[in-house]
């Protein structure tokens, strides 16, 4: 007779059933780059170019498609240079050099953005092709940019990452188009950068740990 191999038993379960699938990671690269880039947004200064746009063209549809594309294109761009840095810098020196990048721009982030960085974009091309070339200009360098970058090596998930960093820049931008400087106004913006801060720094700490074992 034939035998068999015996099925694992509960306690003989192999450690990869216990680690998350794919679809877990693909959920947890979503959440965490539109939690991270939602929070830092708050009073950066693309949404203040958004409050500026909202305010000079009265037009806020042609503005609010401007931020999509414009951020899609950015974002896309560095979700890119983020995952294709992972894919090909291996090693614990690289994720400690993206835990330490989370760790500072957590610290960038308590340094609040001015208006008057963003109030001469120009404005001769109408409400869209500003709002797209403005914002995608302004974007280059910036802190949700560079995290898009951290995000990317971190998850190595090109699609959900730039998915996730874009809804993100949405969620931020589109009140602010439509409420313009009550926005501002009404939401406590040190707080907001205390929660982004602390968010970039967990998720820094976080990956240390893991890096070095610890988790």
């Amino acid at each position: 007779m034939t035998s068999h191999p015996a099925k694992p038993g509960k306690d003989e379960m192999s450690l990869d059933s216990y680690l998350p699938g794919p679809e877990t990671a693909a959920l947890e690269a979503l959440f965490t780059s539109t939690a991270v880039v939602a929070l830092a947004e708050i009073g950066d200064k693309t949404q203040l170019l958004a409050i500026v746009l909202a305010t000079r063209f009265q037009r806020p549809v042609p503005i609010i498609l401007g931020i999509l594309v414009a951020t899609l294109a950015n974002h896309f761009l560095a979700a890119l240079v983020g995952a294709q840095a992972a894919a090909f810098l291996e090693g614990d020196w690289f994720r400690y050099l993206v835990a330490l990048s989370f760790i500072v721009m957590g610290i960038w982030t308590l340094i609040p953005d001015k208006l008057d960085d963003v109030e001469d974009k120009p404005a001769r091309f109408g409400a869209f092709l500003t709002t797209v070339v403005a914002f995608f200009l302004v974007e280059m360098g910036d802190k949700t940019q560079l995290a898009t970058v951290a995000l990317g090596a971190r998850f190595n998930d090109l699609i959900m990452v730039t998915m996730g960093t874009t809804l993100g820049m949405m969620l931020a931008n589109v009140p602010a188009v439509l409420l313009g400087n009550e926005l501002i106004r009404r939401v406590p913006l040190q707080t907001v950068r205390i929660l982004a801060a602390s968010l970039f720094v967990v998720i820094g700490i976080w990956l240390a740990a893991q890096t070095a074992g610890f988790l």
